[in-house]
């Protein structure tokens, strides 16, 4: 006969039941090693330089625009955008955050709404809405977004995505560039960092996880040969360790107040039982958030930023392609716009000035003479006494985006550079979420840049900025060592190393604000005299081929250490395989 069991033994089972089930999980699931997602060996990041142009006065002045909104009945478009200080040729060229009269963007027959969005995922689910709207409605108003060109990748990955029921026609395409970072976004760590980048081994870094600051962190790691932990679960000690904040202000906001968490170590490759706590050591963040680190706390400097990294960071704008090919005028009139704006900004003061009035009033934060004076950058002291520099930003006039997507005389798409390599990294990095992204040619259409390029050579009118560089490098960014082949007892480069010296170019070109050190290493083989001479006429070779391929020659410098410098013993057939090496130094 079965037993009946009273409501209070049922309940009190009940939790002994669950009771044994959570002490499992304490004292024995969660105390297994699990597997861990492996740092990632970043490797040398090589990205394009992105030389600006500089008007030298050629720039006629125009008539700043009223304050008065236009309402001149043209194409209407909503333009989402990051409180980024890059825009500043979008602020004068619309004169206010709705389009004014006399403005630039009046006069080709635009009504255009500038809000600020800083939420990507709320873009990307603007964007879908707009195409969705547009392919029942064409009559709909047009939405742009401005985005970080180095995360565009994965923002194009998830908006494809998104849009594919759709069709092909509805798309996202990039079409214009209208400025860039140039200074302001940044990674800042510890001094100790500058002086010996191994020192972040082991360390976190807050920041928005697969966005653009993020890549400013990933391509200093990867050129001083560091690896990156892309789980914000677990903490390697022989990588950088991330931590995820939920926007750029946010990641300077958790070092400000000293946030911390606890993670799972990872011990060969797996996630163990034990716990250890972790702080901010570093931050990726762009201004207000470096400002804010500097006034509020203090403590981190500068470590790599986008006056370095020159092409990392253009601004990008996209919209859907249907919209774009609908309205081919529009688009091309509003390039036109922008490039016109960046000649005036770039050329004038008052112009200048305005922009970041109009800044002020889109980001509905500080004043204009806050924006003016993060866009120039300038050097503060922080909170502890220590001096930096602190934002950075660059209008593009219409010579600077022709240099960007290829468009320029030396015909080098940067942006295709760019896009690629943190794409790549992107994959390489998380595969599970994002396995791929649109291929650069599908996302990317320079049609609209190409035309007005084509037609209206009296746009051109800017120059590229010589820059002074010092007589030798005495600070290092980054220095890692390559492998080259040379002809046995000689200086003839073979040929299979030209990719190696074609990366070492790109790597150079992003940099332009550095200078390339180029250092020739043998093995103590022979006399040291000898191994001298070879080691400065393999460098002089390597020189060589970089200048053959338009880096200038006052950027470059050769020297050769013969066998006085071996990275490894000389003892073995090995050890001396890696000390016949070139030393890639980047400096000022």
């Amino acid at each position: 006969m079965a037993m009946k069991v009273k409501p209070g033994g049922k309940v009190l089972g009940i939790l002994i039941l669950l009771g044994g089930l959570y002490a499992g999980k304490v004292f024995w699931w969660d105390k297994r090693p699990q597997e861990a997602k492996a740092a990632t060996e970043i490797g040398k990041v090589n990205l394009p330089d992105a030389p600006e142009a500089s008007l030298s006065g050629n720039a006629a002045k125009l008539e700043l625009p009223s304050t008065e909104v236009s309402g001149n009945g043209g194409t209407r478009i909503q333009w989402k955008i990051m409180a980024w200080n890059s825009q500043f040729a979008l602020m004068y060229a619309n004169g206010g955050p709705k389009t004014t009269k006399n403005s630039l963007i009046d006069k080709a027959k635009l009504e255009v709404d500038v809000i600020r969005q800083d939420d990507c995922n709320k873009s990307i689910a603007d964007m879908v809405k707009f195409a969705q709207d547009y392919k029942s409605d064409p009559n709909t108003p047009g939405v742009f977004a401005s985005f970080m060109g180095d995360g565009m990748p994965m923002f194009f990955a998830a908006l494809a995505k998104e849009l594919e029921p759709l069709g092909p026609e509805y798309q996202p395409i990039a079409f214009y560039s209208m400025g860039k970072s140039y200074g302001e976004d940044k990674l800042m760590g510890p001094a100790e960092w500058k002086l010996n980048p191994k020192a972040a081994i082991g360390k976190t870094v807050a920041c928005v996880l697969r966005d653009g600051d993020m890549n400013i962190l990933v391509k200093w790691a990867g050129d001083n040969g560091i690896r990156v932990n892309p789980d914000e679960t677990s903490f390697d000690r022989n990588a950088i360790n991330l931590i995820a904040a939920n926007d750029f202000l946010d990641a300077a906001n958790k070092y400000i107040a000293g946030y911390s968490e606890t993670r799972k170590f990872v011990e060969n490759g797996k996630k163990v039982a034990k716990d250890t706590t972790v702080g901010v050591d570093g931050v990726a963040t762009w201004t207000p958030g470096d400002v804010n680190i500097a006034q509020k706390k203090g403590g981190l400097i500068n470590i790599a930023t986008t006056r370095e990294y020159a092409a990392q960071m253009p601004n990008i704008t996209i919209t859907i392609k249907k919209f774009a090919n609908d309205h081919r005028t529009d688009i091309e009139n509003l390039i036109m716009a922008l490039a016109q704006a960046g000649d005036q900004v770039r050329s004038f003061n008052d112009a200048k000035a305005f922009a970041a009035d109009v800044s002020a009033k889109v980001y509905n934060e500080q004043d204009g003479a806050y924006w003016l004076k993060y866009y120039n950058g300038v050097e503060e002291t922080d909170a502890q006494g220590t001096k930096l520099h602190l934002g950075g930003s660059m209008a593009y006039n219409l010579a600077d985006a022709a240099n960007m997507f290829g468009l320029g005389d030396d015909k080098l798409d940067r942006y295709k550079i760019v896009y690629g390599t943190f794409g790549d990294i992107l994959v390489k990095m998380y595969p599970e979420l994002v396995p791929a992204y649109p291929v650069y040619n599908k996302v990317v259409d320079k049609s609209f840049l190409a035309s007005v390029v084509s037609n209206h050579p009296e746009l051109l009118t800017g120059a590229a900025i010589k820059v002074e560089y010092a007589e030798a490098i005495t600070k290092e960014v980054s220095s890692k060592s390559v492998q080259v082949q040379f002809e046995t007892g000689s200086a003839v480069i073979r040929p299979e190393s030209y990719a190696v010296l074609d990366d070492i170019l790109k790597s150079a070109v992003v940099a332009e604000g550095l200078k390339l050190g180029v250092y020739g290493h043998t093995d103590n083989v022979g006399n040291d005299e000898a191994n001298l001479k070879l080691s400065n006429e393999r460098a002089a070779s390597v020189v060589a081929y970089l200048q053959g391929k338009g880096l200038a020659a006052n950027r470059l410098e050769s020297k050769g250490f013969g066998a006085s410098k071996p990275e490894t013993t000389n003892a073995t057939a090995e050890g001396r395989a890696k000390n016949r090496r070139v030393q890639i130094v980047l400096g000022n």
